[in-house]
């Protein structure tokens, strides 16, 4: 049973398909692995064990009456910032401790329609902000290739339960680099899509113009499945985009003859760990070698990307968590006198360290007198930084970086420093601003034993172009067989 838990999704689905093994085997197996590592990794908040076995009798039902597809009975994970209706859904925030959604997300909806089995909800930083998944306030996920090292952040649960074979996939959410990130720290594959390719109806919301749902998993091919089932336009979510969604499966080949490929000299910086730069450079070589022609680029404005992410997104979390007041739903303080002192209380009782520091900043950055001095000028610079990426697709197809400038630190070693923290997605967020998709994929490990990162960067609503690039090098490297060691 446990060798099941060693399958992509598309290996389930191929198996699946012959009726050689059913969903409700593959479930049970899972569930089992949770059992077995939980204790030690914590990807979840909220394990739904009988709701899952009652998906996967369903799926192996619709399988028996002639129907078929790629998620069909594959159990999965959403990040615990993603409304799943009758379910507890938490924020990784005890502002929310009790708050069960009343309704579905858009993405869970779609993925429940696909035929996908959740197996439960998972942990994450606080409202998504983080780096590292130790701002939860239901504790800390450990990284299963050293437990000792933070998973990444925020959808740090989604990337450990992958890499340590709780589930077969999962859906993260990205605002800065919360899906590319962690999928580096993980070694596992995860996708940020273009802002607008995927509902955020029914995510709970960070910065609204950043967000943006995406996949997680152990293969590009079980990533494309994913984004192929919850992509397209949604009538409840006023940013979705209304364009064809390609089969991105059909894309996925071995060869990059013809592909253009940049590389920002401004993203290899001084500070960077030298076994990140050297297994990302290596890396470029083989997309050289299967026929893509590499060129270096500049995008000059990338040095103001942090800057003007954290004015930015942290003047939209002050707008958006004003509605956690106690009032209509979550946490509400038993005794207080008046109004006021009962929003104050329940605020300063509910919201954790890192997200009354970014509720400050926001609000500091909005107020009479600061707006057109920061949050103003903030925009500017993101229309200089989108601007940047769209002058050079004008010669290139994609833009391929690292993930992150060093392999997964220490438990507790940037807690104390909220600036070494936020660097630690300084080669990502630069994407969320332009709106742009990316993906992580494993290329290297460390001398200790520790995966690395490479990012791939490509046109708005060309994900195809950039699952098509992760694909053939994927398929031209093995570091996507290895295993964690909590997953051996």
């Amino acid at each position: 049973m446990s060798e099941l838990t060693r399958l992509s999704i598309e290996q389930a689905a191929a198996l699946l398909a012959k009726r050689e093994i059913t969903s409700e085997a593959l479930t049970r197996a899972v569930l089992d692995r949770i059992r077995t590592t939980e204790g030690v990794v914590h990807s979840f908040i909220t394990i739904t064990e009988d709701r899952a076995l009652a998906q996967a009798k369903a799926a192996d039902a619709r399988r028996a009456a002639g129907e078929n597809g790629p998620l069909l009975g594959i159990p999965v994970g959403i990040k615990d910032i993603i409304l799943t209706k009758g379910v507890r859904t938490t924020a990784g925030s005890k502002i929310l401790h009790n708050f069960v959604a009343p309704y579905d997300a858009t993405v869970t909806d779609r993925l429940q329609a696909a035929g996908a089995v959740c197996v439960g909800k998972l942990n994450c930083d606080e409202f998504a902000m983080g780096s590292s998944t130790e701002n939860s306030a239901y504790g800390v996920t450990r990284n299963p290739w050293d437990q000792e090292r933070v998973p990444g952040g925020s959808s740090g649960g989604s990337a450990a339960a992958v890499a340590a074979r709780q589930c077969l996939g999962t859906l993260g959410t990205d605002t800065g680099g919360s899906i590319r990130q962690p999928a580096a720290c993980c070694g596992i594959v995860g996708m940020k899509p273009t802002y607008g390719r995927v509902s955020r109806y029914g995510v709970i919301a960070y910065a609204s113009s950043l967000d943006q749902v995406g996949p997680m998993a152990k293969t590009v091919t079980g990533c494309a499945h994913i984004l192929r089932a919850i992509a397209g336009h949604d009538k409840y979510d006023s940013t979705s985009v209304n364009r064809p969604v390609p089969d991105y499966v059909t894309h996925l080949s071995g060869s990059l003859e013809g592909l253009r490929v940049g590389i920002p000299r401004e993203y290899f910086v001084e500070g960077m760990q030298p076994e990140v730069e050297q297994a990302v450079r290596t890396a470029v070589g083989v997309l050289e070698e299967l026929g893509a022609s590499v060129a270096e680029v500049s995008l000059p404005h990338t040095k103001y990307a942090i800057p003007a992410y954290y004015l930015i997104a942290t003047a939209e979390a002050s707008s958006n968590l004003a509605r956690y007041d106690g009032v209509k739903y979550g946490l509400r303080t038993a005794e207080s006198e008046g109004l006021l002192e009962m929003y104050q209380q329940t605020r300063a009782s509910g919201f954790g360290t890192e997200v009354k520091r970014r509720i400050m900043l926001g609000t500091y950055a909005l107020s009479a007198g600061y707006y057109d001095a920061y949050y103003l000028k903030a925009q500017k610079i993101r229309t200089l930084i989108r601007r940047d990426f769209e002058h050079v697709f004008n010669a290139h197809d994609v833009i391929v970086t690292p993930t992150a400038p060093t392999t997964a630190f220490r438990i507790a070693e940037k807690t104390s420093d909220p600036l070494q923290m936020y660097l630690s997605d300084i080669f990502t967020i630069s994407v969320n601003l332009a709106g742009l998709p990316g993906l992580s994929l494993p290329c290297g490990f460390d001398r200790g034993d520790l995966p690395i990162g490479l990012q791939i960067v490509g046109r708005p609503f060309e994900e195809e172009h950039v699952l098509r690039a992760a694909f053939a090098y994927e398929q031209a490297t093995e570091w996507h067989e290895r295993e964690a060691q909590s997953s051996q």
